[in-house]
């Protein structure tokens, strides 16, 4: 029986998971993720918890897929244990699809920035292509809080949200036109905070900017859809957690005719695919 680890090292977190693999079936082992300040001690750390907690010794673990932007930093092996690098962007398809259950999809990690994958499993395997994304994600959401509302967690975001009225920040259709005629519905957004009051509290405000950020995302995602003539979006990343987030992508599915799908584990797609891949270049 081998074990094969993945690990997701990012700006702030890193991600990490295991499969249990035997000739007849791959057991997933429950991830976690540990929050460091530097790349080294995150991953480390995130390995020494995961293996004790799993009663994982070396000689179990069969090989490591690491992947994330905090990857390069990691030069030398952990413990002497074939190490192995892959491509984020080819894990952000693997897992999407493999969380979701679909055979093919535009998959979106929705992380500090965002990226958009469409992929498609072959008879080969799985094919992925990064179609591009942006920078708005949950950098954007932290950094605009920061320094709008003197907020610093997602947490404290989250909560102010829950009270908002996006009605005192967003200029919507129905607020320009009154025209029934239009093809698509009054309560969507017309400008993003045009229609700011001097009234608007952090309740507000906190809520125009989770707004703004899921609404970005989702008219990529929908753009990316429809170029491939596709229904499907799975929602992956750290966003998936804050319902201020995910009711935007539920609000606007009717509007423009996209599913979108938020798998359970939706934030653990990325190092789940890491752990799924057969590729990459060893240390």
């Amino acid at each position: 029986m081998e074990h094969v680890i993945g690990i997701d090292v990012g700006g702030s977190t890193t991600k990490i998971v295991g499969f249990q693999m035997t000739d007849s079936e791959r057991r997933l082992i429950d991830p976690i993720f540990v929050r460091a300040t530097d790349a080294i001690t995150s991953v480390y750390g995130a390995f020494g918890k995961f293996t004790v907690q799993n009663g994982l010794s070396l000689s179990d673990i069969d090989r490591v897929m690491m992947t994330g932007v905090g990857s390069s930093f990691i030069d030398k092996p952990l413990y002497a244990l074939d190490c192995r690098k892959v491509s984020e962007f080819q894990c952000v398809g693997l897992g999407g699809l493999y969380l979701s259950g679909l055979e093919e999809a535009i998959v979106v990690s929705m992380g500090t920035g965002t990226a958009l994958i469409h992929a498609t499993k072959t008879k080969d395997g799985t094919q992925t292509e990064y179609l591009g994304g942006t920078g708005v994600g949950g950098g954007t959401l932290l950094g605009l809080s920061r320094q709008m509302l003197g907020v610093d967690t997602i947490e404290h975001l989250e909560q102010l949200a829950a009270t908002g009225d996006l009605g005192k920040v967003d200029l919507r259709i129905g607020d320009i036109s009154g025209d029934n005629s239009f093809q698509i519905g009054a309560e969507l957004t017309a400008s993003n905070f045009g229609k700011l009051s001097d009234i608007a509290n952090k309740h507000d405000i906190a809520l125009g900017i989770s707004n703004m950020v899921a609404e970005t995302i989702a008219m990529l995602s929908v753009f990316a859809a429809r170029s491939f003539g596709l229904k499907n979006v799975v929602l992956t990343g750290n966003l998936t957690a804050i319902s201020s987030i995910i009711r935007v992508f539920e609000g606007l599915e009717k509007n423009f005719g996209v599913r979108f799908l938020i798998p359970e584990l939706s934030q653990f797609a990325t190092v789940i695919g890491a752990a799924l891949s057969e590729e990459g270049a060893c240390h």
